[in-house]
């Protein structure tokens, strides 16, 4: 019997990590980027979580992300690299002697080398009442969720004190209906970062968004009842009533296992360049840590310290020298940048720049021939060259007198310049994305290996994952290493209130059955309080669309148009349209028209190109009665004034005309009755038109029916407007009923599909003739699906032309919700 031999496996050193954050995770996959098989890791966190991004706590209160959307690291990530994570059981001694360390449960972990990673404590005031009930830190998820609970109830909140976290504090409890009173120590908001104009400006546009900001206010007492927080009390007298309190005013290093353990500590824990500290063994990386005499609070200096402990713990040589920091402020719709020394002085110059209509301020600080700080509000996009240069302390003395107006300027380009070539000429080395410590040159390397996309640059460097603030960066790296035309960009967002895509909207307002416009902004994150005028009107039709008979029309997000079925004039009356039906009208309507422009004094009547009366000069407050007058001859509203059907035109057709071969006339109103009332994605034309000769103009309407000898062509897409479109033929059908069930089903599919605001030209060639006809076409029996859905929406949807309120809703709808159900949950 031969022996065999045995090849053992080189036994893996131990090391043991004493948080679970951005900095201990990330110094991990430092190590395992460069020896995964070094060492066997242990990672004990406090939290009873995986390893998520602080940075994004703010916003996750405003309601912007979910927890799920700031993991940064997965128990998938823990399990595939074989690290043991002890969650919610943190380290509560080391022994240096025995080399293990003690878990508050009692848990041993032996090590070889150790990681301190316990980042910051927040800073609480000693004042009286700093432990009642409502006062909360902003440090962690579980301050967030006690943030949240409180918001659900409504009322005021106090944030002590307006630096980053504070300010994002306060901006996220206002998302969330609370009144929010900002108090500050210092007479400017985030006086590290900001000079006192840069600071004016956040303050004034703070205060627009219904904060009260307090500065140069000391706090003095916060008052409780029962053991619960119901205000605070400043020190000239001022109170202020509070629900909860947030403590944001300031942090220090943790170093309390570190100083238990008798390591050197002074304000944090000492460490070298290589991040050890005066135990060989032992090594200790972000917020808790001291450098050269300095502690870091922000994320930029933690990655850099990372890599030159990676490089330690895996025998590279490196070294990490103290970084110089930029900060970027996480409050949507405020752009503010800040990096460096600020502060002037003899030997400094300031390049100063402000644009008072735009809210656009710029200060560069020069000394010597090099940048030393800059404070930018308004308009950050050159955020990123000013920090290159600061750090790389480059001589600007060529450049001195463009530097303000910005890199393209200043290399030469001017105001016209390239967008892309600022981000061209960064070094490699230069920061891109600060929340997760991405250089330009890791960003291309990771585009040139395949990721030819933002979403697959997000997920493979994680460039542009956290607060989207170097989105645009990124996608100008994309265009620039891949060529324009070669970018796979994604869909543009539906508003600045909210990160979704229009098609993420409607599938998720089915998918997560939300069924009014606050449900919606909850759920999806809003940005906004109450969205915006672009959002909120897209809003209540996908609502409308999808919840016919369930939703009710929210008239406060309509066009004041729609509102008042009546089209405001420059001089600030009104024109009213009632409808014609295919053009025909009557002696008993034409006299109920001329009766409301003699009874109220309307100065003009003009035909229009839809073969209808335009009345012009109507008051305002005549509206309702001139809408009266006209109901009671039978006249509903035209429409020329909302998203919704306008007209149908037609010429006289076979009834009258030589040349027709159909009663072009008669479908035409038949067509008018069965679709007048749809609200629609934007306004929506149809004509019919006699014969080829075409006199109604079919081809260039959204939808348009030419007659033949055989029957009917269908035209789909054109448009008369300011870029004429000429249709493109659908089909031909034979009969006139085909061609009405063949209208109803081409808008339902519009309906369900397009974009808000979106006119079915270039909706058709977004998505493709050939798209179009196969939604229709490929099941025999989706035409008659789509137009059931049209037909039942309709009675929903058809609307009494002054009030707005459906006319003869039916209340079977729950028995037909099959019937209805809107395309993209047919397609799920």
């Amino acid at each position: 019997m031969n022996a065999q031999t045995t090849i053992e496996t080189p036994k893996r050193e131990k090391l043991v990590v004493i948080g679970n954050g951005m900095a201990g995770c990330r110094a991990v996959e430092e190590v395992l980027e460069r020896d995964a098989d070094r060492y066997d890791i242990t990672i004990f966190g406090a939290e009873p979580r995986v390893n998520y991004n602080r940075i994004m706590l703010s916003p996750v209160l405003a309601g912007e992300k979910t927890f799920e959307e700031i993991v940064i690291n997965g128990q998938d990530w823990y399990d595939d690299n074989g690290i043991t994570l002890v969650g919610g059981d943190p380290v509560d001694h080391i022994d240096r002697e025995a080399k293990t360390v003690v878990s508050r449960s009692g848990r041993v972990e032996p090590y070889d080398k150790l990681l301190i990673a316990t980042g910051s404590d927040p800073f609480i005031i000693p004042i009286p009442g700093n432990d009642l009930e409502g006062v909360v830190t902003f440090r962690d998820l579980d301050d967030v969720d006690t943030m949240l609970a409180a918001a659900e109830k409504g009322g005021d909140a106090v944030v002590i004190g307006g630096g980053l976290l504070g300010l994002e504090a306060a901006h996220g409890l206002s998302l969330r209906g609370m009144k929010v009173t900002v108090v500050h120590l210092m007479p400017t908001l985030m006086e590290r970062q900001l000079d006192e104009a840069a600071g004016y400006l956040l303050r004034q546009e703070l205060e627009g968004r219904g904060q009260t900001i307090l500065t140069s206010a000391n706090t003095k007492v916060i008052h409780g009842v029962e053991g619960k927080v119901v205000g605070i009390e400043l020190e000239d007298g001022t109170k202020v009533k509070a629900d909860i309190v947030v403590m944001a005013a300031g942090i220090k290093p943790a170093t309390g296992l570190a100083k238990g353990a008798n390591l050197e500590c002074e304000r944090g824990i000492v460490v070298d360049d290589h991040m050890v500290t005066s135990d060989p063994d032992i090594l200790a990386v972000g917020e808790c840590v001291q450098h050269r005499g300095a502690c870091y609070g922000l994320v930029a200096p933690l990655w850099e310290m990372c890599r030159s402990l990676a490089d330690h713990l895996t025998e590279q040589p490196s070294g990490y020298e103290g970084s110089v920091t930029s900060t970027k402020l996480k409050v949507s719709g405020i752009d503010l940048f800040s990096a460096g020394d600020f502060s002037g002085g003899e030997d400094c110059e300031d390049i100063v720049m402000r644009d008072a209509s735009r809210g656009i301020y710029k200060r560069v600080v020069v000394k010597d021939g090099k940048i030393v700080g800059a404070v930018l509000y308004g308009d950050t996009a050159d955020g990123n060259w000013y920090f290159d240069l600061l750090k790389k302390e480059e001589d600007i003395s060529d450049i001195r007198e463009a530097l303000i107006f910005g890199q393209a300027f200043a290399s030469g380009g001017g105001a016209l310049a390239d967008p892309n070539a600022a981000v061209a000429a960064l070094s490699d080395d230069a920061e891109i994305c600060g929340c997760n410590g991405v250089s330009k040159g890791k960003v291309v390397q990771c585009i040139n290996g395949g990721a030819h996309s933002l979403d697959a640059v997000r997920s493979t460097c994680k460039a542009s994952a956290s607060c989207g603030s170097c989105t645009n960066l990124v996608e100008s790296l994309l265009a620039i290493t891949l060529g324009e035309d070669a970018v796979a960009s994604g869909p543009k967002t539906m508003c600045k209130c909210t990160s979704f895509t229009h098609d993420d909207v409607r599938r998720l307002i089915l998918e997560k059955e939300l069924k009014v416009i606050p449900q919606v902004m909850q759920e999806l994150h809003w940005t906004t309080p109450d969205g915006c005028s672009s959002c909120r009107p897209a809003l209540n039709y996908y609502l409308l669309c999808a919840w016919p008979g369930e939703y009710e029309d929210d008239e406060k997000s309509r066009f004041v148009n729609e509102r008042l079925h009546a089209n405001i004039q420059k001089d600030g009356t009104y024109s009213v349209v009632p409808r014609m039906w295919g053009g025909l009208t009557s002696p008993k309507e034409l006299r109920a028209i001329a009766d409301v422009v003699e009874k109220y004094d309307a100065p003009m009547v003009k035909v229009t190109g839809g073969q209808r009366l335009d009345i012009f000069g109507i008051k305002k407050e005549d509206l309702p009665a001139v809408w009266a007058d006209l109901n009671a001859a039978g006249m509903v509203s035209g429409h020329a004034y909302g998203k919704a059907l306008r007209t149908v035109k037609t010429c006289v057709g076979s009834e009258w005309c030589r040349f027709g071969t159909q009663d072009s006339t008669g479908l035409g109103v038949k067509i008018e009755k069965m679709t007048w009332g749809s609200y629609m994605p934007h306004k929506f034309k149809i004509a019919v038109s006699g014969c080829p000769r075409n006199c109604a103009e079919a081809t260039i309407k959204d939808f348009g029916v030419v007659c033949v000898d055989s029957g009917y062509e269908l035209h789909v897409g054109g448009n008369g407007g300011i870029k004429v479109r000429a249709t493109d033929l659908l089909c031909k059908v034979e009969t006139e009923e085909e061609a009405m069930e063949h209208c109803a089903a081409f808008i339902q599919l519009y309906r369900e599909d397009a974009h808000y605001l979106e006119r079915t030209a270039p909706w058709l060639e977004r998505k493709g003739l050939d798209w179009i006809k196969s939604q229709l076409f490929d099941d025999p029996e989706r035409i008659t699906r789509l137009a059931a859905r049209f037909r039942l929406s309709q009675k929903y949807w058809q609307v009494d032309p002054w009030a707005g309120r459906a006319a003869g809703a039916h209340k079977d709808l729950h028995s037909h919700i099959a019937e209805i159900r809107p395309l993209e949950m047919e397609n799920a």
